[in-house]
């Protein structure tokens, strides 16, 4: 990166670090233990300029690139996941599909609400039966004139609640068969389309996710993202970009819970002398910086080909892969630095715990990242 584009990554970053410390750390734990979506905080992040961080400005975003937008999801998860999350999912998955592959009248449309802030996006893959399995996806779209009729229902979408646009994945085939699945725009007000059940999650408690459900949806062709039969190469395109999100949420996350554990080390005394010099606790914060600096350059790597538009299926699932597992061994190791103050929640520790292990299973658990590596790398 050149000197210009460092210093706009400083500038970002204090911004979004300014931006977290005043309007996110005062609310983080009555988020939390409410499980609360703090709705109103994304429409202030819309006018930071954080909920279309990579659509260009023609559609009313901030035309930065993935360096940059992994710089605002680090500060922001550093001080709460649950809303590192929120925005990535918001940015990366519905926002960024609607950027990728909707047409100039699409785009128009819609972009500029989703950019805003004053219109959240949710996303639609997952099913309760199929998981990881989604060719087999059961929720079905038939046409029927100039309309479509989609049923069925999905699973863990994030701001299935909340959200006013979701971009949602349907089979228009038979099960198995090739170029079976088709992406559509569904708008909340819609005639049968509703929310479900919302989850009671062990962590990303403030980040809602619940069911999307559909009942004999009318949903006209106009909405239809793409030609018939793309939407699962959609997807996986899109999720490509989605695990340098998940990644980044990671980093911050392992940032966050590392920065806790420093500080109280060196404020800790045990037997005349800090508990950051004891060798134990030395060799262990050692480790975990190691570990997020390796999860760094592995995503920045990730992200240069992305901005280059390059092929980076590979690069994305090894940053995401690596730097969600750090992330989890990372907070485990802060909870055990606090000792017992770890385990309550007057300290940070037990939080950044808790939502460490979603950066494992969200957007392709790991052994779907593995798989993805491991066929790359074989064929």
């Amino acid at each position: 990166m050149n000197t210009e584009t460092i210093d706009n990554i400083k500038m970002i970053a204090e911004t979004a670090r300014e931006f977290a410390e005043k309007n996110i750390r005062p609310n983080i734990m009555e988020w939390d233990e409410s499980q609360t979506f703090p709705k109103d905080l994304f429409h202030q992040l819309g006018e930071m300029g954080f909920m279309g961080i990579v659509v260009p400005e023609q559609y009313g975003g901030s035309g930065l690139g993935y360096h940059e937008y992994v710089t605002i999801l680090d500060e922001i998860s550093q001080v709460d996941p649950s809303i590192g999350l929120s925005v990535a999912a918001h940015n990366s998955l519905c926002t960024n599909h609607i950027y990728e592959f909707g047409n100039e009248e699409q785009r128009n449309k819609w972009l500029p609400q989703l950019a805003s802030g004053k219109v959240i996006g949710a996303w639609g893959l997952t099913e309760h039966n199929t998981g990881s399995d989604s060719g087999g996806m059961s929720t079905t779209a038939v046409k029927d004139g100039d309309e479509w009729v989609i049923n069925g229902a999905k699973n863990f979408i994030t701001h299935a609640i909340s959200g006013d646009i979701a971009v949602v994945m349907t089979r228009t085939g038979e099960i198995g068969a090739k170029n079976n699945s088709t992406a559509f725009v569904l708008e909340k007000g819609m005639p049968g389309f509703t929310s479900g059940k919302k989850e009671n999650k062990l962590g990303m408690r403030a980040s809602e996710t619940a069911e999307l459900i559909f009942d004999n949806v009318r949903v006209p062709d106009s909405h239809r993202l793409g030609e018939v039969g793309e939407g699962f190469k959609q997807a996986m395109k899109i999720l490509d970009g989605g695990r340098i999100s998940i990644a980044a949420l990671s980093l911050g996350t392992a940032r966050g819970a590392y920065k806790a554990a420093l500080k109280y080390a060196k404020e800790r005394h045990q037997f005349g002398k800090a508990i950051a010099e004891f060798q134990a606790i030395n060799f262990m914060l050692a480790d975990m910086a190691t570990e997020i600096d390796a999860a760094e350059l592995l995503i920045q790597r990730a992200s240069t080909l992305k901005n280059a538009k390059q092929k980076m299926t590979k690069e994305g699932a090894m940053a995401k892969l690596y730097a969600s597992e750090a992330c989890v061994r990372i907070s485990n190791n802060a909870v055990q630095i606090f000792g017992g103050y770890g385990y309550t929640k007057d300290f940070p520790a037990e939080k950044f715990y808790r939502d460490s292990k979603l950066c494992t299973i969200g957007e392709g658990t790991s052994e779907i990242q593995r798989l993805v590596i491991g066929r790359d790398i074989t064929k």
